[in-house]
């Protein structure tokens, strides 16, 4: 453990600044072997002249004759024993006076027969259309221990899978050709769903590394090297270790964001290791020893956790980052990025504001190249005092931003975006230098700048009404017949459902009203007939009273 406090201080390395990392990163020293001096890795790139022309044999499918020109063009490079044949250059005579170049030595170099005897094969699957990837069955379940996979978990019918397809080809025969040891392979997860599920598949597309019984997934973005880069990340040891300054510079060079610990076995040791197999996903983990590390780093106590990344470095304290696995989420990336919706989702984890300039990256005009060259330089000069709480980039076009915010934002234009909780800063004065920029920013870290935005349930039900208005929109637009149907189908059965429903009601009541009206009806019929019958004794006895009263008057008549 450490004893005192060290401040995190960046320090410039010595040397060049660090070029873009390459497409092929090391692979895991060979077992047995001493480690490379060049490649530090032991592994040796095999040479192939397919690997240049595997990608755009694989991105646009030539046709059948122009894939057997080319296989007939690679097997004529070859001679007998090996050698290569004379091509049309030996019959062409150079200046008076100077000898012919000797034929297949001066001109022709021999070809690795190696790599010769699979580019045909190759490109003559890519021209029928077959593929390169293996389909896995429910065998891979018990045989896959025995080797390292990188598996494509896809859906038939699924459409980013089919956009996914040329590039895991790609992928494919880049890492067949440098001879890694990751089998590359594909896997139907809709034939196969009780295997795909036991791996965690969940969507589709869904790339996995399996490793014994682990299982890696990948999360970024489905470009070709990206991948390849992720496969030699998680498929090489855990921890690299860096056993000299040369290799250390190396590393420098060609990884943009790297992690190292410095020093022997130690507490912080363990929880660089726990940390690292989390995060191995994502970045690059090396150790090394206080000698190999350059001298313009200055370590203040050992052992110590460092992150290299803008062409400068970062040291972990404990208590001032907190801890270890959140502080290595934390600077993962670099402070300046090209952002998309990809990277925005991840920068979420990290917890800090993104200061994006929205702006439009075909249009040249000053306005737009200004605000992305003073974000640029706000994240170069600055990256020191904000890079606790910032992250900087730019983004091509305002349309994912749009759906983000609900808002529609004009272009250029400056917008600072919390993540974490969804709310979002936009621009309160001109931005006209990068002293006007810090100001903002340091407005937002004052609290002086109103935030939008945010997750309480007016803003989310907002949310549900923009996404659900959003998607109707798009589908009338993309497919306005396809629209029409989807929609007007189900309002065609629900109308006749009410109409039903209505319909029904309506001569319930009147089948109920008229039992009402005749049972009334009756009634009253009854009453009358009851007065009728009332009605007629009195009738009697009014008749039997005339006929008496004649008979009492004749009786009176005869007195």
């Amino acid at each position: 453990m450490r004893k005192g406090r060290s401040r995190s201080g960046p320090g410039a390395i010595g040397g060049p600044a660090a070029p873009p990392p390459s497409s092929a990163p090391s692979f895991p020293p060979r077992p047995g072997g001493p480690a490379s001096p060049s490649g530090g890795n032991g592994w040796r790139r095999r040479p192939s002249a397919f690997a240049e022309s595997a990608p755009a044999a694989s991105m646009a499918t030539p046709s059948s004759a122009a894939a057997l020109r080319l296989c007939a063009t690679g097997m004529a490079a070859r001679g007998a024993g090996g050698q290569a044949r004379p091509g049309p250059v030996d019959g062409l005579r150079g200046p008076p006076g100077r000898p012919r170049p000797r034929r297949g030595r001066a001109i022709f170099r021999r070809p690795d027969t190696r790599v010769l005897w699979r580019t045909p094969v190759v490109l003559l699957d890519v021209a029928f259309g077959k593929s390169v990837i293996p389909d896995l069955d429910d065998s891979f379940k018990e045989s896959r221990k025995d080797d390292i996979w990188l598996v494509d978990f896809y859906a038939p019918w699924c459409g980013h899978c089919k956009k996914l397809e040329p590039i895991w080809n790609e992928v494919g025969i880049e890492m067949k050709n440098m001879g890694s040891p990751v089998k590359v392979g594909k896997m139907d997860a809709t034939s196969y769903a009780s295997l795909a599920a036991e791996f965690g598949v969940r969507g589709y597309p869904t790339i996995k590394l399996l490793k014994g019984d682990l299982a890696y997934n990948y999360r970024g973005p489905r470009t070709k090297d990206d991948i390849i880069d992720f496969a030699h990340r998680v498929s090489g040891a855990l921890i690299r270790p860096l056993p000299s300054k040369q290799m250390f510079e190396h590393v420098r060079r060609r990884h943009r964001v790297f992690f190292v610990y410095v020093g022997g076995e130690s507490p912080l040791k363990e929880k660089y290791v726990d940390a690292a197999s989390e995060l191995i996903v994502y970045s690059y983990f090396f150790a090394a020893s206080e000698e190999v590390v350059p001298e313009s780093v200055v370590l203040r106590e050992m052992p110590a956790v460092l992150v290299f990344k803008d062409d400068t470095y970062f040291i972990y304290d404990e208590f001032e980052d907190g801890d270890l696995e959140s502080w290595i989420t934390r600077e993962r990336f670099q402070n300046y990025l090209t952002v998309d919706g990809f990277l925005l989702y991840e920068l979420g984890d990290t917890g800090k504001l993104v200061v994006i300039a929205v702006i439009d990256e075909k249009n040249t005009s000053v306005e737009h190249t200004r605000l992305k060259s003073v974000i640029q330089e706000v994240a170069q000069d600055y990256k020191a005092h904000f890079r606790r709480d910032f992250h900087f980039g730019h983004m091509d076009g305002n349309e994912y931003i749009n759906s983000l915010l609900m808002d529609e934002l004009m272009v250029p234009t400056v917008v600072v975006l919390n993540t974490s909780n969804q709310q979002y800063f936009l621009l309160d004065r001109q931005i006209q230098s990068a002293k006007d920029m810090v100001r903002f920013i340091d407005s937002i870290l004052n609290g002086t700048v109103e935030a939008q935005g945010g997750d309480s349930i007016l803003q989310r039900l907002k949310r549900i009404v923009f996404d659900a208005r959003t998607t109707v929109v798009s589908i009338f637009k993309s497919s306005p017949l396809m629209g029409c149907f989807l929609f007007g189908l189900p309002l065609g059965v629900i109308s006749i459902m009410c109409y039903g429903i209505y319909s029904a009601d309506t001569d319930g009541g009147y089948i109920e009203e008229q039992y009402e009206l005749s049972k009334s009806e009756m009634e009253s019929q009854e009453l009358t007939e009851e007065n009728q019958e009332q009605q007629e004794p009195s009738g009697e006895a009014s008749a039997m009273q005339t006929m008496h009263e004649p008979k009492d008057a004749s009786e009176k008549k005869k007195d």
